[in-house]
């Protein structure tokens, strides 16, 4: 009897000590979140603000573009090896110790005058953000279960959607409100300090691997890091230096691709490599990566495109501006779990969803196809509202149609893959928009400049020279702006045929989660 009687609360002691576990790397999955938002405002407000940063230091406009370009190779060459580390040195232990590399270079960097040493503080400050981003995908993959993995999957999805746009609104705040461009890397150290805490409290102490160090492939890292940096470097300076017309960018590009080809094969044939490239033969893996770079491309019509014409033809600074970006950043702190509700419904398939997004997207690039040189914010918010709905549903959706189809051992693998390409995606982006824009402004500049030799004649009041040349030059920046933004709606109309190419992936079917169905990796 007596044994019969305490048994209830035994067990809801039991029940109560597994809530409170499971809890825990919940709450830990929370701070790599706001470890990977801080490494995405981080690079993007760095670069809005770049003409502030080379004001206040003295730096020329080529010298100062290299800041950006440092960071964005040091993001790329950690995304492949940060899962691999994260497991060796244990997912806590790696991100803290990133974080205080980030918070520490962030102190001091606004006090470094010279250019030589600040780029090689922003470099490894790049490395040291660059692993948090796809140790949020890790995580995600590897504590919810898949009847919840999708809402942390959203949580990913706002690095891309979310915080490129807030950081407009950031940028402005540093430079036109508080006037104080130190801020611009003194910001990352709150949410530094908050996403230290809730990581250090939520995910679980786990000892160091030291056997994993002998099994690693070290030669294929010795290539694969200059390889990354290098084609970074080439994306990043390509347009500035006119690609191959440039020694410097000829030979990264050459070097680049030669290593990276040594450093995928030797992935291929070693036992324990940093990413598996197999399991891209996959559909939903290797359709899917591709899908993701293209998608990147395409997002640059919502991030890129406005700016690059309310800057010069509005003469906006980044205040100005940020309601450009709030319309679509506010909006993903909600739609992104909309989203994944609606893709754990049975009648849902997220193809459809997925491809529903990359119209949506295509829609708004038609919109802003219509560009004139007399468009303000005002005229760009139909523009952005579409853009803010298609994102997440294109965002999301993907990322459900490629992590369904991951075994939970190869977490690490996918989320090292798919960063690597989110981060070669963005500069690919970034590079294809500013050539395709210097391309077609220099090809409208001659046509305008022949029709206005034309007319010229035809006037007896020709305008002067000067002032012919200014409205050239607007005319021009605005009909390539259109242009781009014809391409990339384009671009989203022909990815939807390969988005109904991939593999239809059920709902997962809701269940309660024991603690023993946490996934470890």
């Amino acid at each position: 009897m007596s044994s019969t009687t305490s048994s209830p609360p035994a067990a809801a002691n039991s029940a109560v000590s597994t809530a409170k576990t499971s809890i825990r790397p919940l709450i830990g999955l929370m701070g790599a979140f706001f470890a990977a938002m801080m490494a995405g405002l981080n690079i993007r407000v760095g670069a809005l603000a770049l003409a502030d940063v080379r004001g206040a230091l003295g730096f020329g406009f080529d010298d100062a573009s290299w800041l950006t370009t440092v960071y964005s190779a040091g993001e790329l060459i950690a995304m492949p090896f940060a899962a691999w580390f994260a497991i060796t040195l244990s997912l806590r232990r790696f991100e803290l110790w990133m974080l205080g590399t980030c918070v520490v270079l962030a102190l001091i960097m606004p006090f470094i005058n010279d250019l030589a040493l600040l780029l090689i503080l922003r470099f490894a400050q790049g490395i040291a953000a660059g692993t948090t981003i796809p140790l949020l995908m890790m995580a995600a993959l590897k504590f919810l279960p898949p009847p919840i993995r999708l809402y942390g999957l959203a949580m990913y999805a706002m690095t891309a959607t979310f915080a490129p746009n807030l950081s407009i609104w950031l940028a402005g705040q540093w430079t036109d409100s508080l006037f104080d461009w130190r801020w611009l890397y003194w910001q990352i150290i709150p949410v530094a300090a908050i996403a230290a805490v809730l990581i250090g409290w939520g995910l679980p102490k786990e000892p160091i691997q030291s056997a994993r160090f002998r099994q690693a492939n070290w030669c294929g890292m010795a290539c694969g890091v200059p390889a990354l940096g290098l084609i970074a470097l080439a994306l990043d300076q390509g347009v500035r230096l006119n690609w191959l017309n440039s020694p410097l960018i000829s030979v990264a590009l050459v070097a680049g691709l030669a290593l990276l080809a040594v450093y995928l094969l030797t992935e291929w044939y070693h036992p324990a490599p940093f990413i598996k490239l197999q399991i891209l033969g996959r559909r939903n893996l290797g359709l899917g990566c591709l899908l993701f770079v293209c998608l990147l491309v395409v997002l640059m019509s919502s991030s890129a495109l406005p700016l690059s014409h309310l800057g010069p033809m509005q003469h906006y600074r980044p205040l100005q501006m940020a309601s450009i970006g709030m319309i679509v950043a506010l909006p993903q702190l909600f739609l992104g779990g909309v989203v994944a509700l609606l893709l754990y419904q049975k009648w849902i398939d997220a193809r459809l969803v997925f491809a529903l997004g990359l119209l949506i997207i295509a829609l708004a690039c038609g919109y802003g196809a219509q560009v004139t040189s007399d468009w303000n914010r005002d005229q760009f918010v139909l523009v952005q509202t579409l853009q803010a709905i298609g994102q997440p549903m294109a965002v999301v959706s993907m990322l459900f149609l490629i992590t369904s189809v991951v075994q939970p051992p190869e977490g690490p693998f996918v989320s090292g893959t798919i960063n690597t390409l989110r981060a070669l995606g963005s500069l690919i982006g970034a590079a294809l928009v500013g050539q395709l824009t210097t391309v077609r402004s220099h090809f409208h500049a001659e046509m305008l400049l022949d029709q206005a030799a034309l007319a010229g004649n035809t006037f007896a009041f020709a305008p002067e020279p000067a002032a012919l040349m200014r409205i050239v030059g607007e005319q021009s920046l605005v009909l390539s702006i259109a242009d781009a933004y014809r391409a990339l709606g384009i671009l989203a109309i022909l990815l939807v045929p390969l988005v109904l190419l991939l593999t239809y992936i059920p709902a997962p079917v809701p269940r309660t989660a024991a603690p023993s169905s946490v996934q470890t990796t």
